[in-house]
């Protein structure tokens, strides 16, 4: 196995929760954080269709009654601001549900005819969907993997990925995470154990080598 190409016929990349509620719908600062990442992944999409890469997308898809969402017990809310009263949380509504615009993946990075659209009702985009099959069936044992949240989906998807053993390729400046330190942690200090943490510039270069 090379550490400096990928394989065409062996590698998907993935695109975790690109969604509109984390961009079009997101506030000013949000969206400008944003910008860099999507530039990015457009890139990194361009690079692989042009070699023949399957691309699959990651996608929220929750009940909009959020019958199929649980509350959990929790020191913090995703802000990481504690709560004032913990024993009394308010329950978890996601905001990406099934058939709303916030759900769709957003028009820079749209999915075509033959691409795989992955729903999924937890963090891991593995978890309980069709994505290892998808990927088995196309002889796929390497994964590029960009989008967000860095330390959410990209790190539960990332684990997943390899307790089953897939190669992974991690895009550092296509991933994003609104607390810069989170991201920097697990591109510095984990992500490097369990993966190839590259750069756009250095993941398409990997795509055009192979």
């Amino acid at each position: 196995m090379s550490s400096h190409r990928l394989d065409p016929s062996r590698t998907g990349v993935l695109f975790f929760d690109m969604l509109n509620v984390y961009f079009r719908g997101a506030d000013g600062a949000a969206q400008r954080r944003m910008e860099p990442i999507v530039a990015n992944c457009v890139r990194i999409l361009k690079a692989a269709r042009a070699v023949g890469i399957p691309i699959f997308y990651a996608k929220a898809d929750h009940r909009p009654d959020w019958a199929d969402s649980v509350t959990l017990a929790t020191d913090t809310d995703h802000s990481l601001q504690p709560w004032p009263d913990p024993s009394h949380q308010p329950p978890f509504r996601p905001a990406a549900t099934q058939g709303s615009w916030q759900a769709e993946v957003i028009d820079e990075l749209r999915p075509e005819p033959g691409d795989y659209v992955v729903l999924k009702h937890r963090w891991s985009a593995f978890h309980q969907t069709h994505l290892e099959l998808s990927m088995r069936t196309r002889g796929i044992d390497t994964i590029v993997l960009a989008g967000g949240a860095t330390e959410v989906g990209i790190a539960s998807t990332a684990y997943s990925a390899r307790d089953r053993d897939f190669n992974l390729v991690i895009v550092h400046d296509a991933c994003g995470s609104p607390h810069q330190g989170n991201h920097d942690q697990f591109m510095k200090f984990i992500f490097p154990r369990m993966a190839r943490v590259r750069s756009t510039d250095q993941a398409i270069g990997m795509m055009g080598k192979g």
